[in-house]
This record gives structure tokens, C-alpha cells and sequence, in this order.
């Protein structure tokens, strides 16, 4: 794979052959005076005097990404997004505008020309055209500056792909805009794509070990189990499809019982683990109530509040089955913990210009960074965040309206629970607050 330097370094390359070409065929000799391959945007291929000079510019106008490569790599993290798996390729086609200019009559088409004829006969960037005209002599490279120096380590010359030349239809109107926005007069030209450049980094990732056995090693035939096919659409591996708070809820609450669905549940040792990559928390807890197959529940006790703030958790459960010796893990799902408001209903009174003064108590507690607000009937009322976890706070409602108001504390966009899902028709939870 190539380095972020192969871009220029593809550019270095076609001029060197284009410089190549032109000296080969002698078209300086054929025109009368020298020839030229600048590398340049085309409003500043023209002198400041105005005097055109004979040249070809070569002008890189647009890269887009390569849709063959652009899936072919692996994921460069874990689920969890803390550890590098790989490191994918950047896969990008380069598209390149050959213009010709010159102030003699027929100058510029016969340079355009033998540009085309050298783009024709060379297709394909070999790995040697790119060491030679990226790796130059000694005495010539000393005098190179530092950034052309450095385009000999961009390992273009070494990465999967070779690079293809193909040329490009520019419609009249593509081009028109082209040279409108590089504000410049149009020039004899043609268009090329060069694909593919794959840019890949060097960053450290986690390696995997090689696989010894495919389960276990038969004693007699020292063979191991190899593949084991199983019937039916259920696969036998540990898994939970569904995550279900207490009494109906879609969101789980501190006390409050949480289901996990799914098959091959059972087993011993089975414990709940809850990952919040936001807070670094990866918290193990005990499954609770009777071992099955098809569910295994949990619940965060109400004493390690501190441990669980408001947010979007990944939950998955670990169990050894019978009759393995290796704990297996399933899946992960996600489970959004919210806030519980546990002092309403209450009665506020308000003073004389219409203000009210609300203190909330709730669990989990509120961590630093958090967004928090009130939401108070159809009001929402924010407060900045404290600096230290609290578990109470105080909310100021200005031109406070005389009623009963169901109240609902909204924390980074996680409401505590307002309706009681598990009656029948559904009906709202005790959290009024009265104001008088």
C-alpha cells in the first residue's frame, strides 16, 4: 500500500514520462524552441508578462473515491471503538487534464498530440517506470527540494494494484465549467483518469492468533471435532434478540427488573455486562431469578448508582454451557438506562412575581457534561450542568402557571418514564407537580 505522498508522487510520475516523451521525439527540435511540463493549476500556467511560452500542463482537477476498493477492506476498529483491528486502504482515482500551450500557430496541437500518443502507448504505470522517475541519481536528487525528495517514499512502485491510464469525455459543458472556475482561457486539452492509488496507514493494530484445533482433540485419533453442521435456522450459540425493561417500559430504570430474550441462555455463571464507551464503564453484574433458556434477567441495584449513569449502554450476557469449559459471550444489544424522578408528586407555591422554585431528586446521578433539563407540561426549562455528580437539583420556573403539571426530567435526550405502560388502557405515573 501506498503512503499519503502518492497522490503527488502518481503526478511526478506522469510528468516524468510526459518529459520523457517529448525529449524522445524531439519536439523541442521540431517546434523550435524549448518544451516545457509544468504541473501547475491553469491560471497560473500564464507568466505574469503574458508571454505563452510552449508547455504542457498537467493539472490534477479532481479525485474521487474508487467504488471497487472502497468496501474491500475490514472494519479499523472493534465494536467497542478503542481497539484498531486494521488499518483499510483509501482507494482513489485521480482525474488529470493534459492542456497544451503555446504562442506559435499549430504549437499547441502538435504538443497536445504527441502527449496523447505518449498517454496511448503507456496505459499502465509499471513498478519500474515509478522507481526510476521517483528514485533519480545521486548527484540529480541531492539537489531536488525536501518534498520531491520525499515522494521516493511513498510506496507507490509497491502497492496491490498497478496504476491504469484510461481517457476521459469531457462534455462541452464539464468543460466549460472547468476552465470557468480556474479562470482561465481554454486551452487544447484532454482529460485521463488514473485509478487506482491506495492509501493505507501505518498505525500498530491488534493481531489474532493462528487457529490450533476446530474444537476438541479426539485422544485416540488425535484429530480435532472440526465443523459442527447443526439443523434448523437457530444457531447454537448464546444470543439475545430482545431487550426488555420492567412493566412495558422502553427504557431501563435503577431497581427495576431487565429482561434479555434470546436462546441458549442457560448455563452457569451467567452474568449481565454493560459497556458505555462515553464514561469508560464496563461493569459486570450477576443474573438474577431462575436459569432459562430463552431469558436471563438482570437488575442495577440501587446502591451502585454511581456506577451507571444515564446513557446508551451495549448489554450483552456471558454463561458457560454445558458441557464447555470456555465462557461464551453473546451478542450486544443496546439499553438506554434512564432517569427516575423519585420525590413526586409534590406541591409547589409561588411567590410574588410568578416564580416557583422546583428541587428534583433522582438517581442515577448526574455526571459533569450531561445536558439536563425540566420538562414541565409542554415547558422545557435547561440549567447548566454542575461541575461535581449530584443527584438533586434545583429548577427555577419563571411565570409559573397554577395547575397540575406532569414533569419529566430530560437528561443528554433520555426522559425518566411518564406513562404506566403495563395498565390497561395505558395511564400516566404519579410524577405531577402541583403549583399554587
Amino acid at each position: 500500500m501506498s503512503t499519503a505522498l502518492a497522490i503527488a508522487g502518481v503526478t511526478a510520475v506522469l510528468r516524468d514520462r510526459l518529459n520523457d516523451g517529448l525529449v524522445n521525439h524531439n519536439v523541442a527540435g521540431l517546434l523550435g524552441n524549448t518544451v516545457t511540463v509544468s504541473v501547475r493549476s491553469p491560471d497560473r500556467v500564464m507568466p505574469a508578462d503574458g508571454a505563452e511560452t510552449s508547455q504542457l500542463n498537467l493539472f490534477l482537477y479532481q479525485v474521487t473515491p474508487n467504488l471497487g476498493w472502497r468496501n474491500e477492506g475490514l472494519p479499523s476498529h472493534d465494536a467497542s471503538g478503542r481497539h484498531r483491528l486494521s488499518n483499510p486502504p483509501l482507494a482513489l482515482d485521480l482525474h488529470y487534464l493534459i492542456s497544451a500551450y503555446s504562442g506559435g500557430e499549430l504549437h499547441a496541437e502538435i504538443l497536445l498530440g504527441y502527449a496523447m500518443q505518449l498517454m496511448h502507448e503507456f496505459p499502465v504505470i509499471t513498478r519500474e517506470m515509478i522507481r526510476i522517475a521517483l528514485n533519480p541519481s545521486p548527484d540529480v536528487g541531492a539537489t531536488l527540494p525536501p518534498a520531491l525528495r520525499a515522494l521516493a517514499e511513498c510506496g507507490l512502485a509497491d502497492q496491490v494494484e498497478q496504476l491504469r491510464i484510461t481517457p476521459q469525455t469531457l462534455s462541452s459543458e464539464e468543460s466549460s465549467k472547468l476552465w470557468t472556475a480556474t479562470l482561465s482561457s481554454c486551452r487544447p486539452s484532454a482529460a485521463y483518469l488514473v485509478s487506482v492509488v491506495l492509501i493505507e496507514a501505518t498505525r500498530n493494530t491488534r493481531p489474532t492468533l493462528p487457529v490450533l484445533s476446530r474444537g476438541p482433540v479426539n485422544p485416540v485419533t488425535g484429530r480435532d471435532r472440526g465443523v459442527v453442521v447443526s439443523t434448523g435456522m437457530v444457531p447454537p450459540l448464546p444470543a439475545i434478540e430482545a431487550v426488555l425493561p420492567a412493566d412495558k417500559q422502553p427504557v431501563a430504570q435503577l431497581g427495576a427488573l431487565v429482561s434479555l430474550m434470546g436462546h441458549h441462555l442457560d448455563g452457569a455463571n451467567r452474568e449481565v455486562r454493560l459497556v458505555n464507551p462515553r464514561f469508560a464503564i464496563d461493569e459486570t453484574l450477576a443474573a438474577t431469578g431462575t436459569v432459562s433458556a430463552d431469558q436471563l434477567d438482570f437488575m442495577i441495584p440501587l446502591a451502585r448508582a454511581a456506577d451507571f449513569p444515564v446513557g446508551v449502554y451495549e448489554v450483552s450476557a456471558t454463561l458457560l454451557r454445558p458441557p464447555e469449559t470456555v465462557i461464551r459471550e453473546t451478542n450486544r444489544l443496546a439499553c438506554i438506562v434512564a432517569p427516575g424522578i423519585t420525590n413526586l408528586p409534590q406541591t409547589i407555591v409561588r411567590d410574588g412575581t410568578d416564580t416557583a422554585q422546583l428541587t428534583l431528586d433522582f438517581t442515577p446521578q448526574l455526571r459533569p457534561g450531561q445536558r439536563v433539563s425540566l420538562l414541565l407540561g409542554s415547558r422545557e426549562i435547561a440549567i447548566a450542568t454542575p461541575a461535581a455528580p449530584v443527584a438533586s437539583l434545583n429548577f427555577t420556573i419563571a411565570d409559573a402557571e397554577p395547575g397540575i403539571h406532569l414533569a419529566r426530567l430530560r437528561v443528554d435526550g433520555i426522559d425518566s418514564p411518564l406513562v404506566d405502560r403495563a395498565a390497561t388502557p395505558p395511564q400516566f405515573l404519579p410524577v405531577a407537580v402541583t403549583v399554587t
